[in-house]
């Protein structure tokens, strides 16, 4: 006998944790560095648009398969798809998505965990920058310390999981975006107030276009594309399985839009942190990657109570990154209750075991495996990860969805218009049928391509 789907037991809390998916090292550790590379305003308001123009959209396709199906991706299309097609091999292809997504993100999760702790104690106190940088060198080439940290967020996110949807996911995440919330307004407002803090906050909120030829607006184009599509977590199920838990009383354009919103503002909250401390102590912005873990922490330790200051920004990291975490160990553990009659502990245990195996050729391609370097000189392990779903599974992932939902031998136009309208609130307007149909798939295609082309091909 098949089981009684469960549900959310808020509108708030369904709203919360979908944020919390998308929400994550995107928001608060990718977005900073790459506006800081791109010019900050005018890169900004060209990613808002992106968002706005397919994040959207395919958001609200992921959420209308899930409410549809009532499954998880492991399930949905096998019940949705017309008789004889093949769409339900996506499984495959969506379920590996998440499972390869957590094989890097629990380390960087880890990360995050481990430089609280180190903050908190005072562990960067005294150190000049270089000794900063030797810190986060220490820290990558210990794998003992590394699987450490991993293993506690595996086994404190699948420990919330356990507990069920509402007892668990549902009411830790809630404090949890809540806190997080709560962190970035204080941390924004700390950082606004720093003396020299107005020359950052101008570079993020004043556009100037004419700093783009600078870095050639084609390349600024594609970041800006490329960052708004990935921070939504689209394409791999992640988000389809919340849709299987919420009931028809609201339609599903309206809730996309306000996870896109909660998605955005943690974005750029995140800005509003990073950039006026960096202007104020004379630090580059476009750092890229070390900007939080290199460079950031010189900030807290000039700053009069920094090492509060640094604690409070690591704590909020974890929980940006924990979000995530949760939510697609939720959707792990949804694959295996679609598929089999297997016990939720039981789900659960088995999954701790596989996703800490998964987890380990990340950790140890800083170290004992740094002579693999998939992308040459300084890649590692989880850059092969990062790209398998960046710039594979998420991208191809979203264009199934769109097809499959606009396309007649898919799911179809009416089913897909009919189930995200279900209720009251924003619909979908049917009047952009041509473009779900057609040019939004040529632009996620577009994507992957020039992702390749970028990745190989570029100078």
């Amino acid at each position: 006998m098949e089981q009684k789907r469960e549900r959310f037991s808020s509108r708030l809390g369904f709203l919360l944790i979908s944020a919390g998916c998308a929400i994550g090292l995107g928001n608060v550790w990718k977005f900073p560095y790459i506006t800081g590379q791109y010019g900050g305003a005018a890169f900004v308001l060209i990613y808002i648009a992106f968002l706005i123009l397919m994040g959207i959209p395919i958001l609200v396709a992921e959420l209308a398969v899930g409410r549809g199906s009532q499954k998880s991706i492991a399930r949905a299309m096998d019940v949705l798809e017309p008789k004889g097609t093949k769409w339900h091999w996506y499984k495959y292809f969506g379920m590996a998505g998440n499972y390869i997504l957590m094989m890097f993100y629990t380390t960087v999760a880890g990360w995050m965990l481990y430089y609280f702790f180190k903050m908190a104690a005072g562990g960067f106190e005294g150190l000049d920058a270089e000794g900063v940088g030797t810190a986060f060198n220490t820290m990558l080439s210990r794998p003992g310390l590394m699987t450490g940290f991993m293993l506690v967020v595996v086994l404190l996110c699948f420990g919330i999981c356990a507990q069920g949807l509402q007892a668990g996911v549902e009411k830790i995440t809630k404090v949890m975006m809540l806190c997080l919330l709560a962190l970035m307004i204080v941390l924004a407002v700390r950082s606004a107030l720093l003396e020299g803090g107005e020359a950052g906050l101008e570079f993020y909120l004043k556009p100037d276009f004419g700093a783009l030829k600078e870095y050639g607006l084609l390349e600024v184009l594609f970041a800006a594309l490329g960052q708004a599509f990935f921070t939504l977590s689209i394409g791999i199920g992640a988000i389809a399985i919340f849709g299987s838990y919420i009931d028809k009383s609201r339609s599903l354009t309206g809730e996309a839009i306000l996870i896109t919103v909660l998605d955005t503002f943690v974005a750029l909250m995140a800005g509003m942190i990073i950039f006026p401390a960096c202007f104020a102590y004379n630090v580059n912005p476009g750092q890229g990657p070390s900007l939080i873990f290199v460079t950031l922490p010189n900030v807290f330790n000039n700053m009069p109570g920094g090492r509060l200051w640094g604690s409070l920004f690591f704590l909020f990291m974890c929980f940006a990154s924990f979000s995530t975490v949760i939510a697609v160990f939720q959707n792990i553990i949804s694959f295996a209750e679609d598929l089999t009659n297997a016990s939720r502990k039981k789900i659960v245990i088995i999954n701790i075991i596989v996703v800490f195996l998964l987890s380990l050729p990340c950790v140890l391609g800083y170290n004992v495996w740094s002579g693999f370097m998939p992308f040459g000189e300084g890649s590692a392990v989880l850059d092969l990860e990062d790209f398998l779903v960046s710039q594979n599974i998420l991208p191809l992932g979203s264009l199934i969805f769109v097809m499959f939902c606009s396309w007649k031998m898919g799911w179809g136009w009416d089913n897909f218009l009919a189930e995200a309208n279900s209720g009251n609130g924003i619909k979908f307007p049917k009047g952009i049928r041509f473009y779900i149909q057609w040019i939004l798939p040529l632009v996620v295609l577009f994507i992957f391509v020039m992702g390749y082309y970028s990745k190989f091909f570029a100078a």
